[in-house]
């Protein structure tokens, strides 16, 4: 089936969820969790056969990205439930007015229509786009990476059985089985088929859907994170939390990239980081301050504007929280970034000052999740500042309109 023809099946089944009650929305979204389940054995097969054909291709952290288990799939058939108990975000007055005149003026939230994603190598993300587009009130084009694309159909085979199952039109959900550059440009120009387009995945791909679509596109995910180690950080706490930041998952947007550290802390606190981040496996690459401190490679000219998805950290001195906050404007991409500090000014400043969608005082950027947040999953991170920014969940993924109520009046 061609991506046009999937388009034109998505808009004619958008009726059928943008009108549906909640506890029947809800109802479908557990029958896709029972179906998910129910499936894990399908799930898991096509998902050994795209490990196979990726092995020699990607590295291993992005193989990570692609592996599903067992766990992974009662978590996405677990998330989805999670949906189902969250309120419905269709059709909550956000703001009533009654004008002078008598008009009474509503705003009113309500389904986007039809909502596209372009996505890589995680096929936990279709069931979760999924489960919040449904529940939003949306139907959804589907078009994630060549490596998934086995996982991605077998997926996508259990969620319309479950729609189908509580009589939903199976074509809510829809996966673009092309995973060349055309299917994704088809979708980035599909003017009056597609009410929104957010891609999930790395540089590459969220510049080329800003740079060239021509419908509404979210800018998601790019994620250059920043630790900032201050003076009066304890060093062991900081030493954890960057450990968590860089290396509990450094395939996601979420983990950190570059650590800066202040001066007046860096000879106590970078070699006891350093043994616990390179117990983990994990590349230093250093600014010439640090590498008089600890070993590793010397940083190189595009090493602070690099997110690296992989077990590699820079790491940079900096003179004080001036020097931080000048590096962090000139380098983050607005993901999220985080100070440790026993010092309440300036945590207050580096709130104020660190322009990002999340700015943490004392915690891990891998926080920055839809889960963690609790919005149940999340459609992406946004790094945006019109629309939404942050973890996108249900409220960030419906419009709204205003209804108004008169008894004769004219203008």
């Amino acid at each position: 089936m061609t991506t046009q023809q999937l388009l034109d099946r998505a808009n004619a089944a958008k009726r059928s969820i943008a009108f549906a009650a909640s506890e029947d929305k809800n109802r479908l979204l557990r029958a896709m969790a029972d179906r998910l389940r129910a499936g894990q054995d399908e799930i898991l097969a096509a998902n050994a056969a795209d490990l196979d054909a990726a092995r020699e291709r990607i590295s291993e952290v992005m193989l990570d990205r692609l592996r599903l288990t067992p766990e992974r799939i009662e978590g996405m058939a677990a998330g989805l439930e999670q949906v189902a108990q969250l309120p419905d975000p269709v059709g909550r007055v956000l703001k009533k007015t009654t004008r002078p005149n008598g008009l009474e003026i509503e705003k009113v939230s309500v389904p986007l229509g039809v909502i596209a994603i372009i996505y890589e190598s995680r096929p936990n993300v279709t069931a979760d786009a999924a489960a919040l587009c449904l529940k939003a009130g949306s139907a959804c084009v589907l078009r994630g990476g060549k490596e998934a694309i086995g996982s991605n159909k077998a997926i996508v085979a259990a969620l319309r059985c479950g729609a189908q199952e509580k009589g939903f039109d199976p074509d809510l959900i829809c996966l673009v089985e092309d995973t060349s550059r055309a299917s994704a440009t088809e979708l980035m120009t599909a003017e009056g088929k597609i009410d929104l387009l957010i891609p999930r995945g790395g540089a590459g791909l969220i510049r080329a859907c800003v740079e060239n679509a021509t419908v509404p596109c979210i800018e998601t995910g790019t994620g250059i994170c920043h630790i900032y180690v201050d003076e009066s950080a304890d060093p062991e706490m900081a030493a954890r939390i960057l450990l968590n930041a860089k290396a509990s998952r450094p395939s996601v947007c979420n983990a950190a990239e570059d650590c800066l550290v202040h001066q007046a802390i860096a000879p106590v606190f970078l070699p006891l980081a350093a043994q616990k981040l390179e117990e983990a496996g994990v590349e230093l690459r250093l600014d010439p301050a640090a590498a008089k401190i600890i070993s590793g490679k010397a940083a190189g000219a595009h090493d602070f504007d690099t997110e690296f998805l992989d077990y590699i950290l820079g790491v940079k001195v900096v003179k004080d929280l001036d020097e931080a906050l000048a590096h962090i404007a000139a380098h983050s991409t607005h993901h999220s970034e985080a100070i440790i500090t026993r010092d309440e000014k300036a945590a207050e400043r580096f709130c104020r000052e660190v322009d990002s969608a999340a700015v943490y005082v004392n915690a891990s950027t891998r926080f920055t999740d839809g889960g963690e947040f609790g919005l149940g999953c999340e459609m992406g991170i946004s790094t945006q500042k019109i629309g939404a920014r942050g973890p996108m969940g249900l409220e960030e993924i419906t419009t709204y309109k205003y209804l108004i109520r008169g008894n004769g009046q004219i203008r």
